[in-house]
């Protein structure tokens, strides 16, 4: 009876180490979902980011930098994992969750965490962090802003050469000098080549309520609008909902798209073009300088030159060869310096 009872007792011991091995597999896959990036990535560097309200599924630029992340962590440089904020009062908290973990670089993506990442930066100098669309005046922190007047100004050759009502549609998130850079470079790049072209502009308010720029787009089209370009985040999304609605009924209007490349979002028939804002370039750039031990604070704007915006490659499906070799003209003028872009609205 004792041989028996030892060897019961050596069974459920047995399958008791096999069911915990099991129930740590599975925590483990749990954690994938919530924010980390799969497997792979050096456990020596840990990059982490917060998202803006538009939330990583933005198809927007907080998108761009969790693909940029993911790809850094694909090249075996670093675990990456993100948090997402739900609203401003979410900012201090998960830069801070971060920080307290020991990353070796947090990001702040989008200028409203611009006083939240100043606020942690300064309680923790000898942690790296870095945001992209402000200036945070620290030693620790790695600041990128872009030349978006610039970007914005050649998609509006494109739709100043395009519209066939001479009305164009701006769609903003929140009023920002920002966002007003948008709106500053795409007015200027319609009346280099369209005088008479009329554009109208709707704010939202937000970057995270796509059913506000699904209003706001209808009020444009409604309004002879033809052409859209929206500098909204998530909220962008409603204006490609308003456009594909519209072009299902027969009606041919476009929208402009922001950040990425949103006919691969989108598709070709209801985007015209996008305006390239290179956050997973400058995303990627900077992790790595961390993985290198190269990182340093400071500030970095990139424009045209630097590749840091543009039109996207995808534009020939929809813009003519003139108007594409146009756009290019205008590009190498505004480079070296002939064509000066506003970057405020006039």
């Amino acid at each position: 009876m004792k041989k028996v009872y030892s060897l019961s007792l050596i069974m459920v011991l047995a399958l008791s180490v096999f069911l915990a091995a099991c129930g740590n597999k599975s925590d483990s896959t749990n954690n994938a979902s919530n924010g980390t990036s799969g497997s792979g990535g050096s456990s020596d560097v840990k990059i982490g980011m917060v998202t803006d309200v538009g939330g990583v599924n933005d198809k927007s630029f907080n998108q761009s930098a969790w693909e940029a992340l993911q790809q850094v962590q694909k090249d075996g440089g670093a675990s990456v994992k993100y948090l997402q904020s739900k609203s401003d009062q979410d900012y201090i908290p998960n830069l801070n969750q971060f920080v307290k973990d020991n990353y070796s670089l947090t990001w702040g993506i989008g200028f409203n965490l611009a006083d939240a990442i100043k606020t942690v930066g300064e309680q923790n100098p000898k942690a790296n962090l870095a945001i992209i669309d402000s200036v945070v005046d620290l030693p620790n922190v790695k600041s990128i802003t872009f030349a978006e007047n610039e970007g914005s100004f050649l998609v509006g050759v494109i739709a100043g050469k395009m519209t066939k009502s001479n009305k164009i549609g701006f769609v903003g998130g929140e009023k920002s000098p920002l966002i007003q850079r948008f709106e500053a470079g795409f007015k200027a790049g319609i009346q280099a080549v369209n005088p008479n072209a009329q554009l109208m502009v709707n704010y939202a308010g937000a970057f995270d309520k796509p059913d506000v720029g699904k209003s706001a787009a209808a009020t444009l089209y409604n309004d002879g609008v033809d052409i859209i370009f929206h500098a909204a985040g998530a909220t962008g999304n409603g204006v490609f909902s308003e456009a594909q609605s519209r072009v299902n009924s027969g009606q041919q209007v476009w929208v402009i798209g922001v950040d990425k490349d949103q006919s691969l979002i989108y598709g070709d028939k209801v985007t015209l073009t996008s305006m390239i804002k290179r956050v997973d370039t400058a995303v990627e750039k900077v992790s790595k300088e961390v993985i290198d031990g190269t990182f340093k604070g400071g500030v970095e704007t990139l424009g045209l030159k630097d590749d840091g915006v543009g039109v996207a490659d995808t534009s020939s499906k929809n813009v003519p060869a003139d108007v594409l070799k146009l756009v290019d003209e205008y590009k190498e003028k505004i480079i070296k310096g002939e064509v000066k872009v506003p970057d405020t609205v006039q």
